[in-house]
């Protein structure tokens, strides 16, 4: 950027094209934002703008709109994010905590971030891959049976049955399930093989068969169960937008139907509040679209996952980003504190 003032003149162009749709003259500039420089300086700013790439002049006598580019400066600059009012954080607050299960939490954030923002809202739910174990229980069926519940960092609980090959006490299911946490907890499926040494070590020679299976079951629960996906709200808030896309609204549509887009994008992403613009997005079929998302993270304050929304490039970046971050913070509140 050249000058202080070319960035005001890029910023008034920014937040009035977002507000309005139409492109912005130099005397609307002057009018509105105050810069204290006369219609005629504004329009010399706006070709070195132009000159640089961050506008462009949708056709002769117009005034001028953003470019990809002029997006991209206008967020870089952003120093602090607009706090939510009081009324959105209780309306957050409310719906994610009376969540009864992790399925609700993932739902309801979803929806919640879809109508804050008015854009298509996803959410990604945290894989098995990279929870941790919190908590086994083994709850005794009959003498030879068990229900194995899996409970992990992220609140998600899986339920398997075991037959066990003699029949135990429940003095020995309360003996294995110690040694299972003690062992167990904290561990991603990664660390479980190597663990098992341990777990036996811990137990007389008649339970290390029980413990075996149960580890055998916690490894293959969370291996089968560790297809990453993400819940999709509001795709119905693109069709409010097609005039802000050169092209139909509906390759759009069908890339966000790809869980395998969603993701590829996501995990093209490191940890924080990121913004991808346009072509910096890593699907063509999202080319004329912003994404902002941001992760979220569990007890141990270890990423669990990512939301985040996709919308046109003209979109209101501050409050967005703002809405994307306060439902990535009380997602991870809900998930600590489970």
């Amino acid at each position: 950027m050249a000058t202080d003032r070319q960035a005001k003149v890029l910023n008034a162009i920014v937040q009035d094209y977002v507000r309005t749709g139409e492109p912005v003259g130099s005397r609307a500039v002057v009018e509105r934002h105050h810069l204290g420089v006369s219609p005629a300086t504004v329009r010399s700013d706006m070709v070195s703008l132009e000159e640089a790439g961050l506008i462009h002049q949708p056709h002769t006598s117009a005034g001028r709109v953003p470019t990809d580019a002029g997006y991209r400066q206008f967020v870089d600059q952003i120093a602090s994010l607009k706090p939510l009012s009081r009324a959105e954080r209780t309306a957050i607050k409310r719906m994610l905590f009376e969540a009864v299960d992790l399925d609700e939490v993932i739902t309801r954030a979803a929806a919640l971030l879809s109508s804050l923002t008015n854009q298509v809202a996803m959410v990604q739910y945290p894989s098995l891959r990279r929870t941790a174990l919190r908590h086994i229980e083994l709850v005794p069926l009959t003498d030879t049976r068990a229900l194995v519940v899996i409970i992990t960092n992220a609140g998600r609980v899986e339920q398997r049955m075991v037959s066990f090959p003699s029949a135990l006490t429940e003095e020995d299911l309360v003996a294995l399930r110690r040694v299972l946490n003690t062992e167990l907890e904290e561990l991603q499926l990664a660390g479980l093989p190597d663990a098992l040494g341990r777990v036996e070590d811990g137990l007389p020679e008649e339970l290390k068969p029980a413990a075996r299976l149960v580890v055998q079951v916690v490894e293959e629960t969370l291996r089968n169960e560790a297809e990453e996906r993400v819940v999709v709200a509001g795709t119905a808030n693109l069709t409010r937008y097609t005039i802000d896309f050169d092209n139909s609204v509906f390759p759009i549509l069908d890339a966000i139907e790809e869980q395998v887009v969603l993701l590829r994008i996501l995990a093209h992403q490191e940890d924080g509040l990121h913004v991808g613009i346009g072509r910096e997005n890593s699907s063509d079929a999202l080319s004329e679209t912003s994404v902002v998302s941001t992760n979220y993270v569990g007890a141990d304050q270890q990423t669990l996952a990512r939301l985040g929304i996709i919308g046109p490039t003209r979109m209101d970046y501050t409050a967005n980003m703002s809405s994307v971050y306060a439902v990535a913070k009380y997602l991870s509140d809900i998930l600590a504190a489970n």
